[in-house]
């Protein structure tokens, strides 16, 4: 999981695309609907620069496998714990990025036009460490979702 949501990531998709895409594809589950939803979580809540998209993609395709479509359905309660294991996890990848937002880790303005230009186009930019980042979430995802279906 790790290395497709990197590559998927590379070509543009947003983190929070990213990583529910490859969980989706761990279980056998692909929903591009749901995978174009994510997409304005990209730059931490539409470009805000608030939570990562990334936290956000593992925690929505967790919930899509443990929440309700109606209200007729049963919440499984595994929804929050295993949401809660994501987060974390997630507080711990992020801990040397000072914090769990965007603005932490990629340090950009999403709405600054060169920024964004510089952030993709230089191999230098901190999106190397939102790379790197997307694939340790898949991979906890990953690791999650399997310690889950283990028991």
């Amino acid at each position: 999981m790790r290395q497709k949501a990197m590559d998927l990531f590379k070509k543009r998709f947003h983190c929070s695309q990213a990583v529910i895409a490859v969980g989706q594809e761990k279980m056998n589950s692909v929903n591009e609907d749901q995978i174009k939803c994510m997409g304005s979580f990209g730059g931490g809540i539409a470009s805000s620069g608030r939570v990562c998209g990334a936290l956000l993609g593992g925690v929505a395709l967790i919930s899509s496998l443990y929440s309700r479509g109606n209200l007729n359905e049963k919440e499984d309660p595994r929804m929050w714990f295993l949401s809660r294991k994501l987060t974390r996890k997630f507080e711990e990848i992020t801990q040397p990025f000072g914090g769990v937002n965007c603005s932490d880790i990629a340090r950009v303005d999403w709405h600054d036009r060169n920024a964004v230009k510089e952030f993709y186009s230089n191999s230098e930019s901190r999106r190397k460490h939102c790379i790197q980042l997307v694939g340790d979430v898949a991979y906890a995802l990953g690791e999650i979702l399997e310690e889950e279906s283990s028991k």
